[in-house]
């Protein structure tokens, strides 16, 4: 029997490596690989124009770190980051409220919010981009009903990437509010009716029990956001595709970019790539962090 045993084990063994051997190749060459080549090309001054580079170790880190260019695509993505968080989330749990309630037309509702969601973000983009026109843009039009005046919107250095940033904030808005929506639908209806029980108001319903049992679904909403607006680059490129004036659209992402496939400097481009790695793992190893003390705390 044991040696039948050990001829079994063998064989299922054997069978589930040759099942898994497909994901582990398939992981391997998407993300182990790639990872490789960029700290690698990193290291390197591998340039496009000539295809070669030779070993300069640390370098490429101490010209990005020192780069004004650099810096001031982290302080355009800190500051879109800060903005699009609180508005986006703040509406999109205000829009998440409103919906979870009773009212005609709520499945209609429903669908119309996400629908900028499954809407390609090019085409969008570029439709935005007539919106924007100083000239004939449905916005100037609106301002100068109102009597208010015209605005430079992408064609200003103070307006350019508050532009993109309201564009990002109308594509995205509806997966937030899902999230919320699930959320809130999720809290057991005895919490609430125990709630209104002991005299509690619609606005303390929401404040005491609704809002601190949505501090799991608001903590994943806000990281998954931060690691989002750390990658932002379609509607960048699309929209201002030379960083804007004075460069006032250059994030981290479009700086890459910029010194790898413009510059052709691919060895910059991949240590510039690196830094903004370590940030998003670290903000994603926050987020854990913090959701294991919320799971411990309830």
């Amino acid at each position: 029997m044991s040696v039948h045993n050990n001829l079994q084990r063998r064989e299922q063994r054997r069978a589930a490596a040759v099942m898994v051997a497909p994901l582990m190749i398939t992981l391997f060459c998407l993300f182990l690989l790639p990872v490789i080549i960029v700290v690698g090309m990193s290291l390197t001054n591998w340039t496009m124009t000539t295809g070669t580079g030779s070993y300069v170790g640390l370098k490429n880190f101490n010209f990005v770190l020192a780069d004004g260019r650099f810096w001031k695509a982290a302080g355009n993505t800190v500051f879109y980051t800060a903005v699009k968080l609180v508005m986006d989330t703040g509406i999109a749990l205000f829009l998440a409220i409103l919906l979870d309630r009773k009212i005609k037309g709520l499945k209609f509702f429903r669908i119309a919010h996400f629908a900028p969601v499954v809407v390609p973000i090019t085409a969008s983009s570029l439709i935005w981009l007539w919106f924007y026109d100083p000239g004939i843009g449905p916005f100037n039009q609106i301002l100068t009903a109102l009597g208010l005046p015209a605005a430079q919107w992408l064609f200003s250095e103070k307006t350019a990437l508050l532009s993109v940033l309201l564009f990002s904030v109308w594509k995205g808005l509806g997966y937030n509010v899902i999230l919320f929506l699930a959320g809130l639908q999720g809290i057991p209806e005895s919490y609430l009716e125990a709630a209104r029980i002991d005299g509690a108001t619609e606005g303390q319903v929401l404040r005491r029990i609704k809002l601190p049992l949505l501090a799991p679904v608001s903590s994943f909403v806000i990281m998954i956001g931060i690691i989002n607006c750390l990658k932002v680059f379609t509607e960048v490129d699309v929209m201002t595709p030379n960083h804007g004036p004075l460069e006032s659209t250059l994030l981290l992402v479009t700086y890459i970019y910029d010194q790898s496939f413009v510059r052709g400097r691919m060895g910059r481009g991949a240590a510039a790539a690196l830094v903004l790695f370590a940030i998003i793992f670290a903000f994603t190893m926050l987020q854990r962090a913090f959701g294991k003390k919320t799971v411990d705390y309830n």
